[in-house]
């Protein structure tokens, strides 16, 4: 088993695996605990998925969807930034879910998500998905109980309708601690360069911390599927986070292996004068 394979295999939620956020380190800096030996990693995993994603985008026949999910200041941005920073953005579609609109409200609530995905050939990343409606929709008692029901097993269904047409899909959950997400907004309010990120609406999410935690756990166990699995990311520190996505998403595009197709013709056919 590779240091990569071993990386999945620690952070992967199993199907039906119960995770106790509380209990899980959100630092977990003994993996990564040179900050400049993750960095220089974390670079060579962005130049490799650049190359992967240029045969990926050739080949086109698949895509992979990466969905990026944590609370307020867990980094998903700063993940955004880092381990895509060298994928062209010919091959590349990032979208950030907000608060829907009128329109998408008059939809069902995957209307709007089924619109930001890749189509084959690109690598398609969602700043916040379609899970938003089991995590605030749910914490702050948007509709109804059953509502929230049904739809774990109509997002599970949903995605699993997008691999069998050749998606492949990396779920995210960035997992920062109650105290480093003190810090970082802190931050935000003391740093004027900054200031433009802080939402005061986040300190009120802040207030109901442990009621998210359990939403989130609930997702983790009703979502993490073989088709679609979740992984738990320790997000305390940067360095460790990017290198960990990186790693997996490289490993990931490696295994689906996508190819340059071969033309009809013969090199020896063409001069070029």
């Amino acid at each position: 088993m590779s240091d990569t394979q071993a990386l999945i295999k620690k952070f992967r939620v199993k199907p039906g695996e119960r995770v106790k956020l509380r209990d899980e380190d959100a630092g977990q800096e003994s993996i990564f605990p040179d900050k400049d030996i993750a960095k220089a990693a974390t670079d060579v995993f962005a130049k490799d998925i650049n190359k992967l994603q240029d045969r990926l985008y050739a080949e086109n026949k698949r895509a992979l969807l990466v969905v990026l999910q944590g609370t307020d200041t867990a980094g998903k941005d700063g993940t955004i930034t880092s381990v895509f920073r060298e994928t062209s953005p010919l091959g590349v579609s990032v979208t950030a879910f907000r608060q829907p609109s009128e329109e998408e409200l008059a939809h069902d609530f995957l209307w709007r998500v089924h619109k930001a995905l890749p189509r084959r050939g690109m690598i398609g990343i969602l700043n916040r998905s379609h899970y938003e409606d089991v995590l605030v929709v749910k914490v702050h008692h948007l509709v109804p109980k059953d509502v929230i029901e049904q739809r774990y097993e109509q997002i599970n269904a949903f995605e699993k309708m997008l691999t069998e047409n050749g998606t492949v899909i990396l779920k995210f959950m960035l997992h920062i601690s109650k105290g480093e997400q003190k810090q970082r907004l802190q931050d935000r309010v003391d740093d004027p360069n900054k200031r433009w990120k802080f939402n005061p609406g986040d300190l009120k999410d802040r207030e109901h911390w442990d009621e998210f935690q359990d939403a989130y756990e609930t997702m983790l166990h009703r979502c993490s599927t073989p088709w679609a699995p979740w992984h738990v990311i320790p997000a305390d520190k940067k360095w460790v986070r990017d290198a960990i996505v990186g790693s997996i998403v490289k490993e990931t595009l490696e295994e689906m292996n996508p190819s340059y197709p071969e033309v009809s013709w013969k090199k020896s056919d063409f001069k070029i004068s």
